[in-house]
């Protein structure tokens, strides 16, 4: 599965890809504004929003390509490794 994760903290950028890699996930993690981030997110099945450390645009712009490209969209409020764990666990399993 591929996913997308936008938000979320610097320093975690490799343990979030670790962690999507458990699940057998292809992961691109977005920390920080990209002006061409809608073109860079690509084509998931699965974009993980942690809302907390991210900016209003970023969500603006996961929210606008989930929407017009019917990929799910799940959102957290804490960036941490438990909740991405816990996010792919569901997805997995078509909980999400």
């Amino acid at each position: 599965m591929k996913v997308v994760i936008i938000g979320g903290n610097d320093c975690m950028v490799c343990h979030y890809q670790a962690i999507c890699k458990k699940y057998g996930c292809k992961a691109k993690v977005f920390t920080q504004p990209k002006s061409n981030l809608d073109r860079l997110i690509g084509n998931p099945e699965l974009i993980v929003l942690f809302t907390h450390p991210i900016s209003h645009e970023m969500v603006a712009v996961a929210k606008k390509k989930a929407s017009r490209k019917n990929i799910l969209l799940v959102q957290s409020h804490s960036g941490s490794g438990a909740a991405l764990r816990n996010i792919l666990a569901s997805a997995s399993h078509g909980e999400v």
